[in-house]
């Protein structure tokens, strides 16, 4: 069964949250700064072995991974990596919504319909 958050309970667990998004959000940036030097030796490596800076970028793969497991543990849905998008499940007006949080808000202090998406967001 989905858990359903209130905005009291998703606010309280902002702190967790943000430190999660925040380290992942810092590992996709060096995976991308890292891109151009990297993408060609990936390539390569299908069948002669790699490089060492490959394989330092699978620690910020697993960083990846292992924040999106977080979130979903918690209950939690990552919605966008690019921006620090997630929402939480709750109840409003006796039918299920997101509670939709960006990384660079102070709160959670919006929320949109199953269907509408960022583009649907209003203000709580």
């Amino acid at each position: 069964m989905p858990r359903h958050f209130t905005v009291a309970e998703a606010n309280a667990l902002l702190p967790d949250v943000r430190r999660i998004v925040a380290r992942m959000l810092e590992a996709r940036q060096n995976i991308i700064v890292a891109r151009p030097e990297v993408w060609p030796v990936l390539e390569g490596a299908i069948g002669n072995g790699g490089s060492k800076k490959a394989g330092e970028l699978i620690f910020e793969f697993e960083k990846v991974q292992s924040g999106a497991r977080r979130l979903t543990q918690l209950g939690i849905h990552l919605k966008d990596i690019n921006t620090g998008l997630v929402d939480f499940l709750s109840i409003r007006d006796g039918r299920e919504v997101y509670l939709c949080w960006r990384y660079d808000e102070p709160s959670v202090a919006h929320w949109h319909d199953l269907e509408a998406g960022f583009a649907g967001r209003q203000a709580l």
